[in-house]
């Protein structure tokens, strides 16, 4: 049995969760918004990468392509990180993988499986943190695609009437440098769930201030 991970829209956060369902892959696929090259580094330690690049990922990404059409395991694949941008025709391939909304989605167009993995980086609002795992059965090469859930604790929400602007700018200059949010909230101090709401905010929302975060964030 052969396996592939696919996965999207990790905005910086690989989280442990994500490195544990990919060991053993094969392959792994990457439908974008990766936001820095250490994640795709990293996911080349545990399978080869074949990854498109997101609207988020800007000039350090300049050498990744827009779309993948490739054969992989016997399978025909395309790739892009907007549904939008998918070609009319998809009859010829086996395999159609994109990301951008954040939203699991799996169907079947004939013979052509659809999949966009959700997101398993930073949690958007309420949403799922979500990727897939698909398997091929030998000798017949049956395909077998499943969502896998990480879990996320619900948590009442957080004070944050002491949390300031110098605060804010202080995460973000430590997100810049590709640290954890484990690694930003133990160096400065700052609760971990507002660290991680920091985070999401700046990684999924680009060009945005200290100034603008406060503003979503409430305060």
């Amino acid at each position: 049995m052969k396996k592939i991970g696919i996965l999207s829209d990790t905005h910086g956060l690989l989280r442990p969760e994500v490195i544990q369902t990919l060991q053993g892959c094969d392959a792994i696929l990457h439908g974008g918004d990766i936001n820095r090259q250490e994640i795709i580094d990293r996911l080349e330690q545990i399978a080869p990468v074949y990854v498109v690049r997101g609207n988020n990922d800007k000039e350090w990404a300049e050498h990744l392509p827009q779309f993948l059409d490739f054969e992989l395991s016997g399978l025909h694949i395309f790739m892009t990180h907007k549904k939008k941008d998918l070609p009319m025709d998809i009859s010829s391939y086996d395999l159609i993988v994109y990301g951008h909304s954040h939203r699991y989605e799996q169907k079947r167009e004939g013979s052509t499986y659809l999949i966009n993995p959700g997101s398993c980086g930073p949690r958007r609002f309420k949403q799922d943190i979500t990727l897939a795992v698909m398997e091929l059965e030998e000798p017949d090469e049956k395909i077998m695609i499943r969502r896998i859930d990480i879990p996320h604790e619900k948590k009442p929400a957080v004070n944050k009437d002491n949390l300031q602007r110098p605060e804010i700018e202080r995460v973000i200059r430590e997100i810049k440098k590709g640290r954890s949010v484990a690694e930003i909230s133990l160096k400065l101090g700052v609760d971990p769930d507002l660290t991680e709401e920091i985070c999401r905010l700046y990684l999924t929302h680009p060009g945005v201030t200290a100034d603008g975060i406060m503003t979503k964030m409430g305060i």
